[in-house]
């Protein structure tokens, strides 16, 4: 069982080996914070100038990040649309059935009084043939 461990963790350890360097790639990148580019001001003026290679590379990070950013915004915003669109549509579709509920409620209630109606003139009805027979 040892054995199989063993080769499982060495056939894990190239993948190891790339999240470790992205995981690198990440601190490097967090390290050498650019957020003082987006500030405007006298912070600015502070800092050294990148090279423009490295200016670049932040320029496409950050239209990248804004890019994926307004995609997520306009998805959200597609969905929040359709959720209040369901939400007007259960709330219509819940009136309609309190209605027929309340419909089928009346129903059953005039159905209930005619059936009563019924078995009282049925019973009145006997008592007066067994009337008749015995008298």
């Amino acid at each position: 069982m040892s054995v199989l461990r063993s080769e499982k963790l060495e056939s894990l350890e190239p993948d190891m080996d790339g999240a470790a360097e992205v995981e690198a790639g990440i601190r490097d990148f967090v390290r050498n914070d650019v957020a003082y580019l987006r500030r405007p001001g006298a912070m600015h003026n502070a800092e050294p100038a990148l090279e423009p290679g490295a200016e670049a590379a932040v320029n496409n990070v950050n239209s990248l990040i804004q890019r994926v950013a307004g995609t997520s915004l306009s998805e959200i915003e597609h969905l929040i649309s359709e959720l209040e669109d369901l939400r007007d549509l259960l709330h219509a579709e819940g009136q309609r059935v309190q209605r027929e509920l309340s419909g089928y409620a009346q129903l059953s209630q005039t159905a209930m009084h005619s059936t009563r109606t019924i078995a009282e003139n049925v019973a009145q009805w006997k008592r007066t043939a067994e009337g008749f027979r015995h008298g």
